[in-house]
């Protein structure tokens, strides 16, 4: 990011998910700038691809019903000027984001994304939105209007999701790109379990063009405890075998909510923005001690493996958008982190100020290694491998790794056979 003559804050925005509920009508909670990049490419006065992580990682700090919504610049220049540049970080970061969403698209999901110009010397704005599903979407105009306690009364659904996967992976599970590849089939694969689910709302089944009960009262905000049944995966059978080189599985619980800023919100989109939560949370803890996974086993290729390694996943920490009413987004803290790294991220991402009394931790327990999971044997069938590697087979008995996901425990046990 430059911070040159034209003071560039090509940022993101997050936004509510459920648009459909308001004809072409998107609510701006908050706009932070990206973080500026110690080495600035030369001639590259915007770094698409510095924005666009940023937005990755701002989207994976917000919970259901809010979303990157778009960027916005602020400089002396002619809004006319920068609307290119705007396109392609819009395209950019979009591209970069939706990468790591799991979930089926839905008819009602609206596709556009906001561009924001702001005049540093006149204050006036340019609001234009493009269409990011269409490679040759051009600018439609927008107003931008300004209003006071737009999310004072938005209601809120969460439930607690228990998750139990397991992921075959292939010979190579160094490789970042099998791995990922891998990993990403699995939790697509429940994803998809996830959203034919059922969902309970206060313990009823409500009819999906349903209202939820009590609808949303000036000021007061409504919450709702949910439950979503998920039918369990196919037991695989003894003849469908897949050659590995060992597994991973994902088991434990998350806390899962979602905002929702109709003022009558339907029980279908209470559900979706919930379920598609659950799926990114649990999407992104894996995909963060992928990351953390791959960085250590660079670092020590030369070390020996054990035949069963035992993780700890983050656990999902919220903070409160003081100016934003009764909103939160969150973060993911380590069990070797601190509770000030937390604060220091949320500047950096967001640019909030939080105090370590403003997070919230109480809603899920961060893991613990037992000794009796220490010391336990992994139920693994292993075949004597025809070549000078270690190798398995996997069938009805499977190759054994547990990631356990906050709340009661959090840990990932990676098996080597």
């Amino acid at each position: 990011m430059l911070w040159r003559d034209v003071c560039l804050n090509c940022v993101n925005r997050k936004q509510v998910q459920s648009q459909a509920c308001y004809l072409d009508r998107d609510f701006v909670v908050m706009a932070t700038r990206t973080p500026p990049r110690e080495e600035t490419p030369a001639g590259n006065p915007v770094d698409k691809e510095w924005v666009s992580e940023h937005a990755r990682q701002v989207s994976r700090m917000l919970p259901g019903g809010l979303s990157v919504l778009g960027v916005f610049i602020i400089t002396d220049t002619e809004a006319k000027d920068t609307l290119t540049t705007l396109r392609q970080l819009v395209f950019a970061m979009e591209s970069l984001v939706s990468s790591e969403q799991l979930w089926s698209p839905a008819e009602d999901d609206v596709s556009d994304c906001v561009a924001l110009h702001v005049n540093r010397k006149t204050r006036k704005t340019f609001c234009r939105t493009f269409d990011v599903k269409d490679p040759k979407s051009t600018a439609k105009p927008a107003d931008w209007r300004y209003q006071a306690g737009v999310c004072s009364s938005w209601s809120m659904v969460s439930c607690c999701l228990h998750v139990d996967l397991l992921v075959p992976l292939p010979d190579n599970k160094t490789d970042p790109e099998n791995m990922d590849k891998c990993l990403k089939e699995e939790l697509r694969g429940w994803a998809q379990r996830l959203e034919s689910g059922v969902c309970l709302m206060d313990g009823r089944k409500l009819a999906e063009d349903a209202e939820l009960p009590g609808g949303q009262k000036r000021n007061v905000r409504q919450t709702y405890t949910a439950q979503i049944l998920v039918t369990p995966s196919e037991q695989r059978l003894a003849d469908e075998e897949q050659r590995c080189g060992g597994s991973v599985s994902i088991r434990g619980a998350v806390h899962s909510r979602a905002y929702l800023h109709s003022n009558k919100p339907k029980a279908r989109l209470a559900q979706k923005l919930l379920k598609r939560d659950a799926v990114a949370t649990v999407t992104t803890r894996v995909q963060m001690l992928l990351e953390e996974l791959l960085t250590s086993e660079d670092e020590n290729k030369s070390s020996s493996k054990q035949k069963r390694e035992l993780f700890c996943l983050p656990h999902r920490v919220f903070c409160p958008l003081k100016a934003s009413g009764p909103l939160c987004v969150c973060d993911y803290q380590f069990s070797d982190e601190s509770v000030c790294e937390v604060t220091e991220r949320l500047k950096e991402m967001l640019d909030i100020d939080a105090a370590e009394e403003d997070l919230d931790s109480s809603q899920e327990a961060p893991g613990e290694i037992t000794e009796r999971e220490v010391g336990a044997e992994p139920t693994v069938e292993t075949v004597v491998a025809l070549e000078p590697k270690r190798n398995s087979f996997i069938g009805v008995a499977m190759a054994t790794a547990v990631a356990l996901l906050a709340t009661a425990a959090s840990m990932l046990y990676l098996n080597d056979v």
